[in-house]
């Protein structure tokens, strides 16, 4: 197989899952970076500044566009680095060491914002800098990747076993805008850790106080989020007792139903970064898992950036004409 014939095959959207605008808008975007890495890693083994001309010296097996598109179909469909290695007809250390070079320019390029081209949110406060201007209600929720089981006799091996999943997991983040678009995803933490607590050591509390104009809704995991931040935090009501009259139970359940409809579209959101094989199950080294997943998370922020903003109508009735009786 000859390398224009590999090219043209993951050129196909299926291996990366981008429409061929946003693929070249994203080599185009990454190539100065990389070529500046690329300069900088050079330095700094010969220890001394460039002595021949730029270009001079051995060529890559794969350039830059070919290692982008490497990168962005094992990020899609999780294939091994072997089995690409055979697709370009060269070794495998070239195909991982071209995936080592564009994953981290995906993961340092933040989330893209609705209707702001070039503006990117890299934080938790920018994101509550970005929903304070522009008076969205967050939508959070937690969500878990299966991941490799760590060996036995090592400090901490019980610590990804999740209480939920029963599984080893490592727990992430989301948080998106009212149409389930994703503004920001991280606070990676072994699976063992409770939802809120993985998300009040990134600071989240502390962005609630500084921007009290912020709203979020949750669900039942962030309670302790909503009992603190009253104002600011909606979780579903609390289920009331058994012996609670009838008209109350009902009340409760609707009033938990249209508190899941409100923040049903964060789910989607999750539903949208596990189309990724990588994040149905994670079978690389733990320790690679956060760059992975923002890296995954940015592409999908792009696509999620690019819908047209939905406005919903008014439900008040106005009449036309008043009637004289």
């Amino acid at each position: 197989m000859t390398q224009a014939w590999a090219r043209a095959a993951l050129s196909h959207s299926a291996f990366y899952g981008l429409s061929r605008a946003h693929l070249g808008g994203l080599i185009e975007e990454l190539a100065n970076p990389w070529l500046a890495r690329r300069e900088s890693a050079l330095r700094e083994r010969r220890g001394a500044e460039r002595q021949r001309q730029t270009g001079a010296g051995p060529k890559h097996d794969l350039v830059f566009t070919d290692r982008v598109l490497v990168a962005l179909a094992h990020l899609r469909t999780g294939l091994p680095h072997a089995a690409l290695a055979e697709l370009y007809g060269t070794a495998r250390s070239t195909i991982s060491r071209a995936i080592g070079e564009i994953r981290p320019l995906l993961a340092a390029r933040g989330f893209a914002v609705p209707d702001r081209p070039g503006v990117r949110l890299r934080t938790l406060a920018d994101v509550f800098a970005y929903a304070e201007a522009e008076g969205i209600t967050l939508r959070i929720d937690g969500a878990e990747t299966q991941v490799r089981r760590p060996k036995a006799n090592r400090p901490g091996r019980r610590a990804f076993v999740s209480g939920k999943k029963k599984q080893n997991t490592i727990k992430t983040t989301t948080i998106s805008d009212g149409q389930g678009r994703l503004l920001w995803s991280g606070a990676d933490r072994p699976g063992r850790m409770h939802d809120q607590t993985a998300v009040r050591t990134e600071g989240i509390a502390e962005q609630f106080r500084l921007h009290s104009q912020v709203k979020a809704k949750v669900d039942e995991g962030y309670r302790g989020l909503a009992n603190e931040f009253l104002e600011q935090v909606s979780a579903p009501p609390k289920k009331p007792k058994e012996d609670t009259p009838l008209g109350e139970q009902y009340a409760w359940r609707e009033a938990r139903r249209r508190q899941s409809s409100a923040r049903i579209c964060v789910e989607h959101t999750n539903a949208e970064l596990r189309q990724r094989r990588p994040l149905q199950r994670y079978t690389g080294r733990r320790e690679g898992y956060a760059e992975t997943h923002r890296a995954i998370a940015s592409l999908v922020s792009d696509r999620s950036a690019r819908r047209a903003t939905r406005r919903k109508p008014s439900t008040e009735l106005v009449l036309a004409r008043q009637s004289a009786y």
